[in-house]
């Protein structure tokens, strides 16, 4: 679990493609690597991957096939820049919101102004995910937790401030780049709980004019 608040920038050191995935190496710069164990969750980009070999300065983690074909990982290549998050702790400071590091799809950047002392972008979304996007909600945009600020169709607006473009690879987006977009995960689950809810007579109790009513949706 992860709370979107970027904790350092590093740089993907090696990609070992294979039939069956790939192997990533990372060289994790400023990241704080001395409470870092085997197994141990670190969020590249907003993907959750596992720790499988590290040193005091990088790790190694293994990709899926699934996370190559939902995320933008399958582009990567070596000496580019890359969010880092460790996983939370109980103790942790709750800074951003819930982040389970699972990639829903890819956004795609369409615009991007200056205003004021901010700056604004707008992406674009796959149609089957922009019923999960919602103005003043949240989403994880590789692996920052950011408030969306409008919505139009099938394409949102965030706001980003000096200090998050500063800390992040945000600065480095260009219009057209694909961007791995996690969404809120109370949304999925509200939504299979309304599936649910169809498929079966026996009723919780719970419907969507109770969700309306209490502030879920």
């Amino acid at each position: 679990m992860f709370t979107g608040i970027i904790e350092a920038t590093g740089r993907i050191k090696a990609i070992q493609r294979q039939p069956s995935g790939a192997r990533i190496e990372i060289d994790a710069q400023s990241l704080d690597m001395g409470d870092v164990k085997l197994g141990d969750s670190i969020a590249t980009n907003g993907i959750c991957l596992t720790v499988t070999d590290f040193t005091t300065n990088s790790f190694s983690a293994d990709v899926s096939l699934e996370t190559l074909e939902r995320t933008a990982f399958g582009n990567y290549q070596p000496g580019q820049r890359v969010n880092l998050e460790k996983a939370m702790l109980a103790t942790s400071r709750f800074g951003g919101h819930i982040v389970s590091g699972h990639v829903d799809g890819l956004a795609t950047v369409t615009a991007i102004s200056e205003r004021g002392n901010a700056w604004e972008y707008w992406l674009q979304v796959d149609k089957s995910l922009r019923a999960y996007i919602a103005e003043k909600g949240s989403v994880t945009i590789d692996g920052v937790s950011l408030t969306v600020n409008s919505v139009v169709d099938d394409k949102f607006r965030l706001t980003i401030v000096p200090h998050t473009r500063a800390e992040t690879i945000i600065a480095e987006y260009g219009v057209g780049q694909q961007i791995n977009l996690e969404v809120d995960v109370v949304a999925r689950y509200v939504e299979r709980l309304m599936q649910c809810r169809e498929q079966t007579d026996a009723g919780s109790g719970i419907s969507e004019s109770l969700l309306r009513k209490t502030g879920f949706i």
